[in-house]
């Protein structure tokens, strides 16, 4: 297992922590900037969650994938 797919897999394991701690950030950046940017902040935090979201999605198809291989060898 190479260094993304470890990357991947601990990212999924963690979604919920990994988009709370994306809201967070993008809590922060408002904060600091006096909400100037809250609309450019937001849009980036919805691309991370997706990314977040695929990321997890992909990982479950993966699991499912070599579930159903296995089945199949026996």
């Amino acid at each position: 297992m190479g260094f993304l797919d470890k990357a991947k897999e601990v990212l999924s394991e963690n979604a919920e922590k990994v988009e709370a701690a994306i809201d967070k950030a993008g809590d922060i950046i408002d904060e600091k900037t006096q909400g100037k940017f809250k609309d450019a902040v937001d849009e980036v935090q919805d691309a991370a969650k997706n990314i977040v979201e695929k990321g997890s999605e992909k990982s479950g198809e993966a699991v499912e994938n070599a579930t159903d291989k296995g089945d199949q060898q026996t």
